[in-house]
């Protein structure tokens, strides 16, 4: 059984949001999916290709929002305890909150930042 039942969306580190956003909206075609400000300092802005299921999350580093391959699970705390039990060191407990699903991160390897977020049928905030 897989712990990830899907790739969610992959977030790119850039400088300046509004700069990236007119890039890959007006360059690339790509559709706004959302902007929001998640808490203060930290703007989700998710961009995609018309149609395509998986989203570009463009963040800065100083909004202290995870950059890295977002994918679902079913279960963020079975997924926690089975990383858990396999030797990986997840960052922090599942963390849960009022605008997003549960969620944690975990380092793969190779220190590439790896996003687990429980899947719920499309309620709440996507990240």
């Amino acid at each position: 059984m897989s712990i990830v039942t899907r790739v969610t969306s992959v977030s790119v580190e850039v400088t300046d949001q509004d700069e990236a956003l007119a890039f890959y909206r007006d360059v690339l075609g790509c559709e706004v999916r959302a902007d929001v400000e998640v808490w203060p300092g930290a703007r989700w802005l998710e961009v995609a290709p018309p149609g395509c299921p998986i989203g570009i999350a463009l963040l800065t580093k100083a909004s202290g929002l995870p950059i890295g391959v977002r994918y679902g699970t079913g279960d963020a705390e079975g997924a926690h305890r089975a990383l858990t039990a396999a030797g990986a060191a997840p960052h922090q407990d599942v963390l849960h909150t009022d605008y997003a699903p549960p969620m944690f991160t975990v380092g793969d390897p190779h220190g590439n930042t790896v996003v687990l977020i429980e899947e719920d049928g499309g309620a709440g905030v996507r990240g």
